[in-house]
């Protein structure tokens, strides 16, 4: 007896000699969570492995952040090793979840139950502390039309942090828009902070879409004791319910492109009533499509008119959301161009679209465009011979862009460095008159040649630097002097005119402003200054006195 009481005690002593088993379990932070939260599923192990197989995770929820953690223990007089891996689990849904077994090494974990409750659904009623909203534009769209969805959080509780989201449904493109938006709000005397937020919807096919309520997980505070204790935090759930819109098909007679709208308006903000023959007369237009982005809106187009050519300028594209859907406004200038003189009827443009209110097919277009076309300036001379070929039209020059800068200080150096060399070479010859001879008396100071006869066509073709070299050669200047016309001019108006065309050129004026402002001051031509003469005290005393 004495022999076996031995034997069990040593096998005793060496089973508590021996080191702890091998152990690994598995454990959530919380075993119930509403949709929309995270759990966090815990696996510690003592075995020398590094990472976790997490694909049979993946089928069930989706993982957040995941973190892996190490620390040693001295266990009967053996030191001990565990590694913790941590892991974010969202489920996809709401119901009673089960997190799989997982193999860890030469072991495995347990399965796990997980209890998933859907937010709960709370009206807009004086008696709720948080709840959430969801509204759409339309709930009977049509393919491809983009519907406006609008979220609203209202709470009158204080919330530390949160996270609001709207899933996309199937069968459709879902777009958050522009920043939210937060205001206050009453109901039933009570006050809330609303947080509102808006997205584009656009349906991919026709039949049924639910479109799932937007949803908040937040956290909760006690007023100014919220941030200090953590007993007074607590989690805060809601969801708006979910919409059901049934989608409609393209109809059979829609327009092309396709281009569903609750309204469509044109609009005239520049209908001009006269113009010159060969001259360009802008006409500026509207139009707003009510539920249309700016990759949905229209584009303009004059219709094509004889004896009339269209210059289109780029539009302006502007695009905000209006009573809960995407609006967009387009502004484009077309130059119109009359080839020849007398009254003109033009059709203003038009547009083809579905009105989705009420389902039928419409065409809005804007009323004829009524213009005076006077004879261009060019034509105002002695009428040709009547055997002579007929004259060809002027040409037509769109309104030139300003200059750039780097253009612009290019032709201010070179100004420059030729009037100094200009200025040298006439005190060289001044000099050389004033020692040869005496100048007369009755000496004149040269007067303006005559009027060019280029500048009238000039001012018909609307060519500004054409204009400014044509006022130029009528002051005697080369090139393009404009002081020097200006320091000419006796009219007020034509000198105004002549500074507008220098801004134009050079200094980023408006050329189409400039150019309607030369044509009124010099229709009747330029008014230049009175030439001064010399008298006998401004002429320079000889340098060697003249013989006797």
């Amino acid at each position: 007896m004495i022999r076996r009481f031995a034997i069990g005690l040593l096998a005793l002593l060496a089973w508590v000699a021996l080191p702890a088993a091998a152990q690994t379990r598995a454990w959530l932070d919380r075993d119930e969570i509403s949709l929309g939260e995270t759990v966090v599923l815990n696996i510690a192990t003592d075995q020398a492995v590094d990472q976790i197989d997490d694909a049979p995770l993946r089928a069930q929820f989706e993982l957040g952040g995941q973190s892996v953690r190490r620390q040693f223990e001295w266990v009967n007089g053996q030191t001990r090793r565990q590694t913790i891996f941590s892991v974010g689990l969202r489920p996809r849904g709401a119901g009673t979840w089960t997190v799989p077994a997982l193999r860890v090494g030469q072991a495995s974990t347990a399965p796990l139950r997980l209890v998933v409750r859907a937010p709960t659904v709370q009206p807009a009623t004086p008696d709720s502390d948080v709840f959430v909203e969801t509204t759409v534009d339309t709930e009977h769209p049509y393919v491809q039309q983009t519907v406006g969805v609008t979220v609203r959080l209202n709470y009158a509780i204080p919330l530390l942090s949160g996270q609001l989201d709207l899933e996309p449904p199937a069968g459709a493109s879902l777009q958050r828009v522009g920043e939210d938006i937060s205001y206050q709000r009453m109901l039933g005397g009570r006050r809330y902070q609303v947080l509102e937020r808006r997205y584009l919807l656009v349906p991919e096919r026709s039949g049924p879409l639910l479109l799932p309520g937007a949803r908040l997980n937040a956290i909760r505070g006690a007023g100014f004791t919220g941030p200090l204790f953590e007993d007074d935090r607590t989690p805060v759930a809601a969801a708006a319910p979910a919409r059901l819109l049934q989608v409609r098909p393209i109809p059979a007679d829609a327009p092309s492109p396709w281009l569903p709208l609750h309204a469509l308006q044109l609009r005239y903000l520049r209908a001009p009533t006269q113009a010159f023959a060969g001259a360009a007369t802008n006409v500026e237009v509207e139009l707003e499509a009510d539920g249309a982005t700016a990759a949905q809106a229209p584009a303009l187009a004059w219709p094509a008119t004889p004896g009339v050519q269209v210059f289109p300028e780029p539009a302006q594209v502007q695009e905000r959301f209006v009573d809960g859907r995407p609006r967009v406004s387009v502004r484009q200038v077309f130059a119109l161009v009359p080839q020849q003189p007398g009254a003109l009827s033009l059709p203003g443009p038009r547009v083809a679209w579905w009105d989705a209110e009420h389902g039928l097919r419409r065409v809005t277009a804007l009323p004829p465009l009524s213009l005076q076309v006077a004879p261009g300036l060019a034509s105002t001379g002695a009428p040709a011979p009547a055997a002579a070929a007929p004259a060809p039209a002027p040409a037509i020059a769109r309104p030139l862009p300003a200059a750039p800068a780097v253009a612009g200080a290019r032709e201010e150096r070179t100004f420059w460095l030729w009037l100094g060399v200009l200025t040298l070479a006439l005190l060289a010859i001044g000099l050389a008159g004033w020692r040869l001879r005496r100048p007369s008396p009755a000496a004149q100071v040269s007067a303006p040649r005559p009027a060019a006869p280029e500048l009238p066509a000039a001012l018909a073709s609307g060519d500004l630097a054409a204009i400014a070299r044509a006022l130029s050669a009528e002051v005697g200047a080369a090139g393009e002097d404009l002081d020097a016309v200006c320091a000419r001019l006796e009219s007020p108006e034509q000198v105004r005119a002549v500074r507008a065309l220098q801004a134009a050129r050079w200094g980023g004026g408006a050329p189409e402003a400039a150019l309607q402002a030369l044509r009124q001051a010099f229709a009747k031509g330029p008014r230049w200054r009175a030439a001064a003469r010399a008298t006998a005290d401004d002429a320079l005393p000889p340098l060697y006195p003249e013989p006797r």
